[in-house]
Order: C-alpha cells, then structure tokens, then sequence
C-alpha cells in the first residue's frame, strides 16, 4: 500500500513540474500577461486593466504593443502610428503617414492631439529601419514618441492579444 502511495506521489510530483516547466517557457518565449499603468490609453485600456500580450507577434500599423521604455526600466503599452521609413505628421486633428489621411476610430475626442511633423519632434523626416513610431490613444495625457523619441524593435516586448481583466470587459484591443 506504501508503494502505491510512492508511486502516485512521484506521478503527481512529475506532471507538477512538467506544467511549470511548460508554463515557464510559454511566458518566456511565447506570451505573458501585462498589467496596464496609467490612463494613457483610454478609452481602448484602462489603469489596472489586465491584458495578454504575444510574443511572437510582429508590429504593424496600430497594433497596441508593450515596449520597455528606452531610458527607465519602465514598461510602456501604447500604439504603432509609424512603421520603419515612413512620415508621420498630424494636422488639424488628422493623422497623416506618408500623405496619406488616416481615421482614427479608437480615439474618443476631436481636437486633441497637437500639430506636429516627425522633423518638428525628432529632426528626421521618417521613421529609421528598426524603429517605430507610437502615441498612446489618450493624446493629452501620453508619454510616447512625441517625447520618447522613435521605440526600436528590440525595445518590444509584444502585442497586446486581449484584455481579460475586468472579467466583463474581456475584449481584443482594435
């Protein structure tokens, strides 16, 4: 009867340590949970909202990524206005890359990021290779690359997959 209890002990102990070794390698390499800090992402992600983000993932224009912040040991998520070799400018309210206008359905207010051009803020006329442009969704009250200057690809943790903190609120960012 001893043996048996051994034996069962060992089984659980080994299927305990593989589900850890698999859940370790997952967050690792493959996904990771992320808590969000600060409004500058409303209304698309809220302070304390909880999301999943992909590791896997590339960056393409207006995905919601996690980057490490390129000065403090900070973790910023905010959204890809700006691919590598492109211009960005933002006039009368109306974001422009490359000349062309581009809506913005993810923001809540009008009139509320000021005029700018990538020259004015960064003294380059377009994004360099590896780097990209972000602004967050709450234009008045966001660090990002009006201040931080251009976030490099090695800089990005991930993209934002969903949130599933609030439970009620369980929802894909867009």
């Amino acid at each position: 009867m001893q043996a048996n209890t051994k034996k069962e002990a060992y089984s659980w102990m080994k299927a305990i340590v593989f589900a850890l070794v698999i859940v370790f390698i997952c967050r690792a390499f493959i996904f990771t949970p992320v808590a969000v800090k600060g409004e500058s992402m409303e209304p698309t992600l809220e302070n304390k909202d909880k999301v999943v983000i992909s590791k896997l993932s590339g960056s393409d224009r207006f995905d919601v990524i996690v980057f490490k912040e390129p000065v403090k040991d900070e973790q910023y998520i905010k959204r890809v206005i700006g691919l590598p070799g492109e211009t960005v400018e933002m006039k009368d309210d109306v974001l422009y890359i490359n000349g062309k206008p581009y809506e913005e359905p993810y923001l809540e207010n009008n009139n509320i990021t000021s005029d700018f051009t990538l020259k004015e803020l960064t003294g380059q006329e377009k994004v360099p290779d590896g780097c990209f442009f972000v602004l967050g969704d709450n234009r008045m009250n966001s660090k990002d690359s009006r201040e931080l200057g251009f976030i490099s690809a090695e800089s990005i943790i991930g993209e934002a997959k969903f949130r599933y903190y609030p439970l009620q609120e369980i929802v894909i960012p867009e």
